[in-house]
């Protein structure tokens, strides 16, 4: 049996629960992995909520995580690329969960882990650090171009960071004030949030943005939109609807294991770092999510499943 963390039912913390389950077995197009390590993300307590939709009875119970690392175990029909022991990163194939022993990746969406580059930094690479990259690469700015992040703090705000700065982009954020040292790291200026953000963005930039990378959302994202002329140059991770009304768009994911090795070169670089606050056991991984639901993470979170 496969031992897993999950949950029952849409609903909060209290829906889950360790499971345990039959082995699975790769469909075409899919990897076996054993897991390493599993990223924690936002997106993870959403979907148990039933904020992105309600899962069916069929669906339940269902594993949680959506980006994990580890050890082909088993290659599925019709993959190319990927043999037994190869050691890979990548996103959890559908209806399967990173919260486990074991797990389904889709292969196109999975990658090679660099030998530089250790588990635990692998299996957060998946969901933050593609999503930043996609954002960054999809607001084509030029090298002195000012970026404000919006909501630096956590994991994607972090790694756009670094991958804006990379590009020669001058990046603020905006965070709450014990971040700052986690921002001032990046290389990124910090502007605590709140009441009057705006003002305190312009004392530094009297005209304002070139480009936004929002990750905050509703009234979060108001307040600073005004800082942005060109509201093509607005893009969210999680809010279409705000940024619509404001004339900005979501994220397009490219959703390849293209941008997977990319961000994994980036690693093995030394040109990002994703800031692994806390690395919690499979039997702690109510503590893992639990630090994440309530936003006060300064970086990342994995689940250490095996070593």
């Amino acid at each position: 049996m496969v031992k897993a963390f999950g949950y029952s039912s849409n609903g909060g913390p209290d829906v889950q629960e360790f499971l345990d389950l039959e082995m699975p077995s790769p469909l075409a197009g899919e990897l076996l992995v054993e897991v390493r390590t599993a990223g924690v993300n936002p997106v993870d307590w959403k979907i148990r909520s039933g904020m992105l939709g309600a899962a069916s009875p069929g669906d339940l119970p269902a594993v949680l995580g959506r980006e994990v690392s580890g050890v082909v175990r088993e290659v599925g029909q019709d993959v190319d690329g990927f043999a037994v022991n190869d050691e890979v990163f990548g996103n959890v194939a559908p209806g399967s969960g990173g919260y486990a022993e074991y797990t389904l990746v889709s292969a196109s969406t999975a990658a090679h882990k660099p030998p530089q580059v250790s588990f635990h930094d692998a299996a957060t690479l998946p969901v933050a650090a593609a999503t930043a990259y996609d954002g960054v690469s999809q607001l084509k700015l030029d090298e002195g171009d000012t970026l404000l992040i919006n909501g630096i703090g956590g994991g994607v705000g972090v790694a756009a960071a670094q991958i804006a700065r990379d590009a020669g982009i001058n990046v603020i954020g905006t965070a709450s004030e014990d971040k700052r040292a986690l921002v001032e790291s990046l290389g990124a200026t910090l502007v605590p949030y709140g009441d009057g953000v705006a003002d305190r963005v312009r004392q530094l930039l009297p005209d304002g943005v070139d480009a936004i990378f929002d990750l905050a959302g509703g009234d979060g994202l108001r307040a600073v939109a005004d800082l942005l002329s060109d509201r093509e140059k607005l893009i969210t991770a999680g809010d279409p609807v705000t940024a619509g009304e404001l004339g900005g768009r979501m994220i397009e994911r490219d959703g390849t294991g293209r941008v997977l090795e990319i961000v994994g070169r980036l690693v093995a670089e030394g040109k990002l770092d994703p800031h692994i606050e806390d690395v919690r056991p499979l039997d702690e991984a109510a503590d893992a999510i639990a630090a994440v639901e309530v936003g006060h993470a300064k970086g990342k979170v994995v689940i250490e499943v095996s070593s």
